[in-house]
Formats: structure tokens, C-alpha cells, sequence
């Protein structure tokens, strides 16, 4: 698979002279999902800004689609529109009075007919769910919900590559999940997306790449598993394994189950760890695609209230908007495998554009997982 953007012998160092990258030669898969992972201080954001074209490189260069950057500012808004770039703290990227302007402002500087720069805030803040907090000004939001701007305002640009650095740092757990679910269904959407963290638990479970980094240098690029089947390289950036692969490899060596297939999420885990009791066949996952105003109480009363879920930023809206009621708003897929594994029924609200993301989910791990799930697409009149 051919790189959208790489980097080759890349140095920086900052005015003080500390090199803050050194040598840094990698590349990012086009339509993956990538992290970047070290501890802090290991030059991930520094790398972002030189992706963005933020930063010129002392020594090396960067590429898009094989063509080395040009730092001319015709060249840099071309890319800028190409590879979006997402701050750890949104106070840093958010500048404009409220939420709606500050989203239009990229979109604005493209010269854009006002109506085509309408369309993409109205779309940018569905999909992160703040239409509702268009005309609130940004200081009044919250943390969280300054992010989500920060990230609507990179994707009004309509880049293919997002890079978003730590960003769910400082993050509710409900509010780090969301972020994840979003990033998903970006990705799916066909967009690359990159993300730096120091977090090996969300590496282990969300990235199908990972680069590993440390004091300015790649230690480590390829797969997750191949990655944390050894230590030395991760005691070397100061990390630890992953619990779920920890978990995992000492099952293995103090029972002598076998180590694969590993399990990267707590769906999976429960699959692997605990024997089934019971003969009770499987549940049935029901996706239904939602739009507004097709589902009613009635087909949700065929579901215990703790068997129902939404998933992606339209359906969770739309939900609340009419009052159903949903037990899951996030997580919603891995609560959905738990229960229909033990055998109960499960109703999964979502977008159209989202059902075949939901399906694959739930058929690749029936397929690693041998559960016997079904997964139904049900429409109006279910």
C-alpha cells in the first residue's frame, strides 16, 4: 500500500538547540489507521507541525503522494487543505468568537460561495454533534467540547489526512470514547487518520499501524503485534505492554492455552478468557438504520432497555431529539458483542452510511471469535 505522506532523514531542532527530531525516516499508509506512539518529549507533535507544514525541516525531507513539500504559501494552503491538523489543546487552534465562525474560517480563506462554506460547517459540526452549539461563543464551551470544534474546524477543510495529536488527553472516559467512535467512522469514510499518544491501551486497541518514537527517533514501525511481542524496545521509550496483552501472554504461559489469536478489545477478552457455560445459541445484532422519525417506542420495547444502543453522531442526536429510550451512547458495539454472545438480542441504532461499518464489526469478530452472532439490518417497519 503506497504512503500518502512521508518522511525521510527529517532533523529540527528548536531555537534553544535541542534537537527535537533526528533522522526520522517513515511513512503513513494511505486509508489506515496510524499512531504514533512515545512518551512525552519524544517529538510526536513536533513531527505533526512538520507534516501540516507547520515547521520547515533542518535536514531531510517531507512528502505528500511522493512529492516533496513546497513552503511557497500557495503550496502550504494547497496542503493545509489536504492534511488537516488537529492541536492537543484546543485553545491553541480555537481563535474566533464562536463555534460557527471559527469552523467556517478555513473554508472562508478558500474563497468558497457562502453557501458552500454553510454546507460544510453544518456538516462538519453534525458529524462531532455540535449543531446544537453553533452560535455559543467558544470560551463558554467546555473542554471537551472545545475539541470537538477544533476537530470540526479541520474537517470543514475536507482534508484526507487527519492528524490529531493526543486527542483524548485531558478527556472523560465517555468523552474518550466518543473521539475513538468518531475517529472510526471517519476512517471508514475513506479519510487516513493519524494520531499520537503515550497511550499503549488505545494503541493496542484502535491503530492497525504503529510508530514508536522516543527522545526524537523511530524505534519501531509496523504492526501492533509486532510491536509488544517484545519489551526492549518499549522499556526504551519508557512504556509498558498493553493489559489486554499482558493479560493475554500470561494465560498462555501459566496455562498453556494458546497466545492467538490475541484479543485487542474487552469484547474480544471475554470471548477468549471465559468458557461458555451454556448450550444457549447466540443473540441476533440488529442495526437499525435510523432516519428521523422512523423508529418508534414500539420496536424498541422488543429489546431490554440495557440491549439497546446508538452509534455515530447522527443517530445519538436524532435519538435524544425524539426521546428514545437508549441505555448506550457509546461503547455501543462492544456492549452489543458482549450481550449477543451470551446469547441475548441487541438493537444498534445507527446512520444509514454507518450500517456496513457496524456489520463488518460484528462479522470479523464472529468470524476470529466462531460466536455465531448474526448481524440483521432491519429498516422502517421492523
Amino acid at each position: 500500500m503506497p504512503f500518502i505522506i512521508e518522511t525521510r532523514g527529517l532533523a529540527y531542532s528548536y531555537e534553544n538547540g535541542e534537537p527535537a527530531l533526528k533522522g526520522v525516516t517513515l511513512g503513513i499508509s494511505e486509508g489506515k489507521k496510524t499512531v504514533i506512539l512515545g512518551p512525552n518529549g519524544s517529538g510526536k507533535s513536533t513531527l505533526f507541525l512538520h507534516m501540516n507544514g507547520v515547521l520547515r525541516p533542518g535536514k531531510g525531507i517531507v512528502l505528500y503522494e511522493g512529492e516533496p513539500l513546497r513552503y511557497d504559501n500557495k503550496s502550504l494552503a494547497s496542503l493545509r487543505q489536504k492534511v488537516g491538523l488537529v492541536f492537543q489543546n484546543p485553545d491553541d487552534q480555537i481563535f474566533a468568537s464562536t463555534v460557527e465562525e471559527d469552523v467556517a474560517f478555513g473554508p472562508l480563506n478558500l474563497g468558497l460561495p457562502r453557501a458552500d462554506v454553510e454546507e460544510r460547517v453544518e456538516a462538519a459540526l453534525d458529524i462531532v454533534d455540535m449543531a446544537g452549539f453553533r452560535s455559543r461563543p467558544a470560551q463558554q464551551l467546555s473542554f471537551g467540547q472545545r475539541k470537538r470544534v477544533a476537530i470540526a474546524g479541520a474537517l470543514a477543510m475536507d482534508p484526507r489526512v487527519l492528524l490529531m495529536d493526543e486527542p483524548t488527553a485531558g478527556l472523560d472516559a465517555q468523552m474518550v470514547r466518543e473521539i475513538l467512535e468518531l475517529t472510526e467512522e471517519l476512517n471508514y469514510k475513506g479519510k487516513t487518520l493519524v494520531i499520537s499518544t503515550h497511550d499503549v491501551d488505545l494503541a493496542y486497541e484502535w491503530a492497525d499501524d504503529v510508530i514508536l518514537m522516543s527522545e526524537g527517533s523511530v524505534l519501531f514501525s509496523g504492526t501492533v503485534d509486532g510491536l509488544f511481542e517484545g519489551e526492549e524496545l518499549l522499556h526504551k521509550a519508557r512504556l509498558t505492554r498493553p493489559i489486554l496483552y499482558s493479560l493475554n501472554l500470561q494465560r498462555h504461559l501459566r496455562t498453556g492455552h494458546p497466545e492467538c489469536p490475541r484479543p485487542r478489545t474487552v469484547p474480544e477478552c471475554c470471548q477468549s478468557f471465559f468458557k461458555k457455560e451454556t448450550t444457549k445459541e447466540a443473540g441476533t445484532f440488529y442495526i437499525a438504520c435510523l432516519s428521523h422519525g422512523n423508529l418508534d417506542a414500539g420496536t424498541l420495547q422488543k429489546f431490554r432497555k440495557h440491549n439497546r444502543g446508538a452509534y455515530g453522531s447522527y443517530a445519538k442526536r436524532v435519538s435524544r431529539e425524539l426521546g428514545l429510550d437508549i441505555h448506550h451512547y457509546f461503547s455501543s458495539i462492544e456492549h452489543g458483542l458482549i450481550k449477543t454472545s451470551m446469547g441475548e438480542d441487541y438493537l444498534l441504532i445507527t446512520e444509514p452510511s454507518l450500517a456496513g461499518l457496524v456489520k463488518s464489526k460484528v462479522e470479523q469478530f464472529d468470524r476470529r471469535w466462531n460466536c455465531k452472532i448474526k448481524a440483521i439490518v432491519i429498516g422502517n417497519g421492523y
